[in-house]
This record gives C-alpha cells, structure tokens and sequence, in this order.
C-alpha cells in the first residue's frame, strides 16, 4: 500500500512539473507575440482623422477616383469628397498614392499569432481561417475585444469527414446523428462556418447541410469523392475550395477539357457557388521538385516551425522520392497547373464567383507572402488586373453575410485599407509591401509592418504549437 501511495505521489508530481512546464512555454509564446496587443494609449486616437490627397479605388467600380479625401471615424468610412473640412480631426497626407481596399485570403491555416503580423504585412486584413480549433476561438475573443492587432478572422469549425480514417487532423463523423450534434455545438462554441471534407458519405453530408441552415452556419466545402462533385452545388454551401479537386473528381485525373466543360456548365446553373481556386498551393509542389533546397530558402524562415519540421518536410520528401521514382512528374505536375489556369478562366468567362484562396499554412505555402503569388496567377490565367484585384477584395466580401462591410471604399464600409505607391489596376506587384496599411481604422505604418515581419521570421515556438495542436486533438476528438 505504501508503494502505491508513492507511486501515485511521483506521478502527481510528474503531471503537476508537466503543467508547470506547458504553463511556461506558452506563457514566454504569448509574451513573444506581445507586440501584437492593442495599447490603449497609443491607439486612443487612430481611428478617426481625415486622409488628403489619394487616389481611391473603390472597387465597386473600374475606376480611379482622383486626388480624394476620406474621412474616418472610429474606424468607419464617413464621407468622400473632393474637399471635407471638420475641425479637431487629425489629417495624413496620402501623397498622391493609391488607396484601396485591404487584401481578403479566404482560404488560410493560422497556427500561431505571428502569422497574424505576416498578413498584414502584405497588406491582408481579412482572413478565413478554415482549420478550426481552440485557439482560432481564442483569437476571435481577443480582436473582438481589441486586445491585439489583427486582420479581421474568420473560422470553420474542425473539418468534417466521414467514417474513414484519413488522418487524426480530421473529425470522422459516425452517422448523421452525430453530424448534426457538431453543427450545433461549433455554433454555440463561436466558429463561423462549417467545413466539410474529403471522405462525407451522403448520408452525413445531407445531415451537415440540414442542421448548417437550421443553424443559420454557412457551408465551406473542400469537396468530398464520396458524392458527385455537382452535389456541392447547394445554397448552404458560400464556397468550393481547390482546382485541383476538379481534375481529381469529376475529370477523373485527366485533363479532359470535354468534361471540363460539363462542369463549369454545372457551376454556371448553380448561380450561387463561389469558387476558391488556391492554385498557389499545388504549385508549390512543383516548386518543390525543381528546388532540392526549398526547405532551406528564405520564404521558409516565415513558416511556423512546427509545420515546417513536420508538414513541409513530410511533403519535400514524397515529392522528391516520386521524382526519384518516375522522372515524369515534373512535367505532369506543371501540366496540371497549367490546366488549373484554364479551369479559372472558364470559370471566370463562365461567370462563376472567383474568391482569392492561397491555403497558406501549409505544405511550403507562407502566411501572407503567398496572396502576392496567387493573384499573379490569376493574372497569368487572363483575368484583368481590375478582375484579379475583385477576387481578394469585392467578391471575397460577398462570400458570407458578415464579411460585406469589406472589401470597397464607400460610406459605411470598415476602413480596411492599404495604400501603395503605384496604381495596381496597371501594376500588381505594387500590392506587395504597402506604404501603409489601416485595420479597423489603425494606421499601421512601413516600419511598424516590417518589425511584424522581423518578429514571425525563424521563431522558436514548435513546442509552444505542438500543445496547442495537442489540446485541439483533445478537445475535439
């Protein structure tokens, strides 16, 4: 009996130094990313001031407004004009530059705090984050507080998958019973949308999309080969995620531009799908195989280190041993980019609703980097620089109901903006590193966005992530 009671005592002890422990190492992550947090005294007045001398685009029109002046209060647009005058307003001179409205990635994988900095950076200040776990739960509470600086954050519950294991990042749904027991309890949690995924049988999928409208929960859907692919076109369902998933499903891995065609007729009738074409990602497989020193480049240092060590690795090395294996992959994953640049322009010509995607977070696909590369596609693709631009900033507002106060420059519409220094309806790169970025009306300057960049680069938190990630699979498994 003695030995026991010791037993039990060192084990109390040994769980007890291991809270201990987690307590700290999250608390020196959370301290890490301190500069993310709103300090009352230095933001008491930065929401409100008039801004002089820029150039708007609106993007509710194709157009340029010239030499125009905004006012903003608490964080709203209030007026446009050629000339406002109202006393005790502070008043920043645009130069002449360009004003448009902030970036939107409705497709992204949050992991840490600081990829909330690498957004914003790149001028994104609204995410869809479409992995949900706690702590996504836990960033949403303190933005809506005003505790931290952040773009405006979104989230899917966990993903939801049908009975068959694909991996213990997914929530294997049993029957329909439990499908619709998820839906309402990620509704009472506080997640935004529902996300389903690979591997929903139709049973599950049909309860899914029952209790999302009963719960008023929009539907995100990574599609799923258990049904046809034409059974996403449902009004519950904002968004379809991935070209790729086109040509592994209905084309049946062939790029069959015959059968391409019966899809985007497919989507066309449907008139309320959206579609996230995330084409950076799979191009990053070809990246991979061209690159035997990806892992070590510069835009990787940006990666949370868990993922990289975990994720990235994982993925270099399949692709590279299948290069070893048949020298032929290199073309066939570039052919099949190639493919998804026609499947957006069909899509695009065909009406269809494009909505910015990168799936960053992933793979070697950075936090905030990557929306650059992927808007550069859809350019590639034959999309207007006016077009590309709708897709991360207009069309992405209108995805969900409460994002439309996004993405244009008008009155009553937040004052998420950017400003650069040359029009990107001629020039897209000019999105990359904004003079000046504004979230809810805080102005965040060059220097300020850079320290953001300085701070996320070769950070040293993978234990600090692999808790969160442990209390994830705990709590929702």
């Amino acid at each position: 009996m003695k030995l026991l009671k010791r037993i039990f005592k060192i084990i109390f002890i040994l769980i007890g130094v291991m809270l201990i422990t987690i307590i700290i190492i999250l608390g020196v992550d959370a301290q890490s990313t301190s500069y993310l947090k709103v300090k009352k005294n230095e933001f008491a007045n930065n929401n409100s001031y008039i801004i002089t001398n820029a150039n708007i685009i609106p993007m509710n029109q194709d157009t340029v407004l010239v030499n125009k002046m905004v006012y903003i209060k608490d964080g709203i647009i209030q007026t446009i004009a050629d000339s406002i005058e109202i006393k005790g307003v502070e008043i920043l001179d645009a130069k002449n530059k360009y004003l448009t409205p902030g970036l939107i990635d409705m497709h992204v994988h949050i992991w840490d705090r600081y990829e909330l900095g690498l957004y914003l950076s790149n001028g994104v200040t609204a995410v869809r984050n479409l992995w949900g776990m706690p702590m996504h739960l836990r960033i949403k509470e303190d933005i809506k507080n005003d505790k931290i600086i952040s773009p405006m954050f979104f989230t899917t519950g966990p993903k939801l998958t049908g009975p068959e294991f694909i991996g213990d990042d997914n929530l294997q749904l049993a029957n329909p019973a439990e499908a619709k027991e998820k839906v309402i309890s990620y509704k009472k949690r506080g997640y935004d949308f529902i996300k389903i995924y690979y591997g929903l049988t139709k049973d599950i999928f049909d309860a899914v999309i029952e209790q999302a409208t009963i719960s008023d929960m929009d539907i995100v859907a990574h599609p799923s080969q258990k049904v046809p692919y034409s059974y996403h076109f449902n009004p519950q369902i904002k968004s379809i995620e991935h070209a790729e998933e086109i040509i592994q499903q209905p084309l049946n891995y062939k790029l069959d531009t015959l059968k391409l065609k019966e899809v985007i007729n497919d989507f066309a009738k449907s008139k309320h799908s959206f579609f996230s074409p995330t084409l950076t990602v799979y191009n990053n497989i070809y990246q991979m195989l061209i690159n035997d020193n990806i892992l070590e480049s510069e835009q990787l240092q940006f990666m949370n280190p868990l993922i990289k060590k975990v994720d990235s690795k994982a993925q270099f090395e399949r692709w590279y041993n299948t290069k070893l294996r048949d020298s032929t992959i290199v073309n066939a994953i570039k052919e099949q980019h190639n493919f998804h640049l026609k499947i957006l322009k069909k899509l695009h010509e065909a009406g269809v609703t494009i909505i910015c995607g990168t799936d960053a977070g992933i793979g070697i696909t950075i936090p905030g980097f990557s929306i650059h590369q992927e808007l550069a596609f859809y350019k590639e693709a034959g999309l207007s620089n006016y077009e590309v631009l709708k897709t991360a900033t207009v069309n992405a507002s209108k995805t969900h109901s409460i994002m439309n106060k996004m993405g244009t420059i008008e009155v009553g519409k937040v004052a998420n903006l950017i400003l650069v220094g040359n029009n990107p309806l001629l020039d897209l790169s000019s999105l990359q590193n904004p003079s000046t970025v504004f979230i809810k009306g805080r102005k965040l300057d060059r220097e300020t966005l850079d320290s953001f960049e300085e701070k996320a680069r070769n950070r040293k938190n993978l234990v600090a992530s692999a808790v969160r990630y442990l209390e994830n699979l705990i709590i929702e498994k």
